[in-house]
């Protein structure tokens, strides 16, 4: 099924940055998810083919809130909104060469954010803090320097990824928010997917990140876990569908600013429709429109991206 490894779904940047001063209401440092989310849908078990110029990929990426969540999912009594364009470069290079049976490759992703924020902090319904941003710069590089690819059969895909995701994005800490996070992460990522003979398509992905500690805050963001996943049904060139994900923080932020059991964890899932195109020769082309919902402890909006890639 050529159609099928042809595909590749090229992660790149979408931050959440919320602000330090909500801490008491948000997990993660500034209620950042810390790698992007909604950047995998369908083909998530497919990497690219082995060609001699490798796949080069665009993603423009729009998220926008207004709605800030606590840790029992209400809703806060804050002012709070984001909006973030974001446009990453990615490159993928695949081999022929094997390791643990499976195609070995590498990549790297270069994203930059248009980012704008306002916030209002209340108390008893009076505004006792206001503060407000604009930043257009460069965000967080990733670089993937382990990508395996097996293909047990035609209709299945199974993918594994190391990413590392290094602090190169614009950073200042007394700034309401930032394009860089000023911290490592470390992220085990495993993919699958199948399509049936009747071209139903189900994908999946998840991805675990490892944090390491901020060293101008002395903030170290707990672990947290994410699942992608995609349902459609292929139709000639086309997939339609549904795509979404689940993200939750596995452990407590560490930090002294923060007081046992204070280290809140979020949650979040989103969901909506999804289209990609792929046809030899021609750009493989994927858009999704995800609304958030059911959060704990950080925002929750909107997002929308259209992805492109080709193979040289």
């Amino acid at each position: 099924m050529t159609r099928c490894t042809m595909k590749t779904i090229l992660p790149v940047c979408l931050a959440l940055i919320c602000t330090s001063y909500m801490h008491s209401a948000l997990a993660t440092e500034n209620g950042s998810p810390t790698t992007p989310m909604g950047t995998y849908e369908f083909g998530s078990g497919f990497l690219p083919p082995a060609t001699p110029g490798g796949t080069f990929g665009l993603r423009t990426a729009w998220y926008s809130t207004h709605d800030q969540r606590t840790d029992n999912g209400s809703r806060s009594p804050n002012d709070f909104s984001l909006d973030v364009l974001s446009i990453g470069l990615a490159y993928i290079r695949m081999t022929d060469q094997t390791l643990f049976g499976a195609r070995y490759g590498f990549g790297g992703v270069m994203p930059f954010f248009d980012m704008e924020a306002n916030l209002d902090v209340n108390v008893g319904g009076r505004q006792v803090f206001h503060d407000d941003a604009h930043v257009l710069a460069q965000a967080d590089a990733q670089i993937m320097p382990l990508m395996l690819a097996w293909q047990p059969a035609a209709n299945l895909g199974i993918s594994a990824q190391f990413q590392i995701q290094v602090p190169t994005g614009e950073y200042d800490q007394d700034r309401l928010i930032n394009p860089g996070l000023n911290h490592w992460t470390f992220s085990p990522i495993v993919g699958l997917t199948y399509i049936t003979e009747g071209g139903l398509e189900l994908s999946t992905l998840s991805q675990i990140d490892v944090n390491t500690r901020n060293t101008d805050t002395d903030y170290r963001s707990g672990v947290e876990y994410r699942n992608e996943f995609a349902i459609g049904q292929h139709l000639d060139n086309w997939t339609l569908g549904l795509g979404g994900y689940y993200y939750d923080q596995l452990s407590d932020d560490k930090s002294p600013s923060l007081s046992a059991g204070d280290g809140r964890r979020a949650r979040v899932w989103a969901a909506g429709p999804a289209v990609s195109f792929f046809s030899p020769g021609l750009p493989a082309v994927w858009f999704h429109v995800y609304k958030e919902f059911g959060a704990e402890n950080r925002t929750q909006g909107y997002n929308a991206a259209v992805r492109l890639a080709y193979s040289f």
